[in-house]
């Protein structure tokens, strides 16, 4: 009882603290916009401290099958930090962000194509967005797309060679995956196997098609101004982030529809040998 609450304390103080990390090291640009961030951050502990401290899930998937949540975490709260040291570099410019900003160039240069992500990011911009605009926009989220490239990779790297989820023993699919009803109706591998590859496809094509969505919905609304760097850095991190995190969850289902593919062939092999 113990060591969960405590642990579900130290998983709410670390989301907190990714909700609040822009704001405690870039300007503030309002009253009302510090008191909303540290709201969101208490919400954010107290949730993550609800889920993780009680016995029966809510709607946190894979919270006893490390690493799939832990990845997520690392993942966006590296993609926040970097993200925020470049945008400092531009108010408060130091070694520290001087660096992250030349990392950042580096990485822009390379993943900055014709019909990537990023240069459609930097088209989804007004025409009249300014020069240095232009230039923070496609170094951001090229940092930010090149995280989300490095935790699913990681993440595959753990199913794949390291044989996620079975070195964690049994996995409960009632706890792993609240919102999945395996009574609903139908094999429950063709349903796995169909969610999972419908959220890759998904997270694939987000990417491309979030920006193409923005740039159309600018004809009858006023576009997102990204000129202020805290909208910015959670733009860039919500479009990388959330097609990582789907495809993530689409590689989980599938490992799990395999594994459950499996244990129905060593059971069938099982009773066949004793029928014999």
């Amino acid at each position: 009882m113990i060591a969960r609450t405590t642990g579900a304390a130290i998983r709410g103080i670390l989301v907190a603290l990714l909700v609040l990390t822009p704001a405690l090291y870039l300007p503030v640009t309002s009253t009302n916009g510090t008191e909303i961030v540290v709201f969101l951050a208490i919400l954010a502990f107290i949730l993550t401290f609800a889920e993780y401290n009680s016995a029966f899930p809510s709607f946190i998937e894979f919270r006893d099958a490390p690493p799939v949540n832990r990845l997520r975490f690392v993942g966006l709260f590296s993609m926040v930090t970097f993200l925020t040291l470049i945008c400092k570099n531009g108010y408060a410019p130091t070694q520290l962000t001087t660096f992250s900003y030349s990392v950042g160039l580096a990485v822009a240069n390379v993943v900055d194509f014709p019909y990537s992500p990023v240069r459609l990011i930097v088209l989804m911009l007004p025409a009249d967005a300014s020069a240095p605009l232009v230039e923070l926009v496609r170094i951001t989220a090229s940092i930010a797309y090149v995280a989300a490239l490095v935790t699913i990779a990681s993440f595959a790297y753990a199913v794949k060679l390291k044989g996620w989820p079975t070195g964690n023993g049994a996995f409960n699919v009632w706890t792993n995956l609240p919102l999945f009803d395996p009574t609903k109706g139908g094999d429950v591998v063709n349903r796995l196997q169909r969610d999972g590859r419908l959220n890759i496809c998904i997270g694939v094509l987000l990417p491309f098609l979030i920006p193409a969505v923005i740039k159309l919905l600018t004809n009858f609304a006023n576009p997102i101004s990204l000129s202020n760097p805290q909208t910015l850095i959670w733009t860039m991190s919500a479009w990388a982030f959330l097609p990582a995190s789907m495809i993530m969850r689409g590689m989980a289902t599938l490992r799990i529809a395999g594994l459950i593919v499996e244990k129905r062939r060593a059971y069938s092999t099982s009773e066949t040998a004793q029928a014999a």
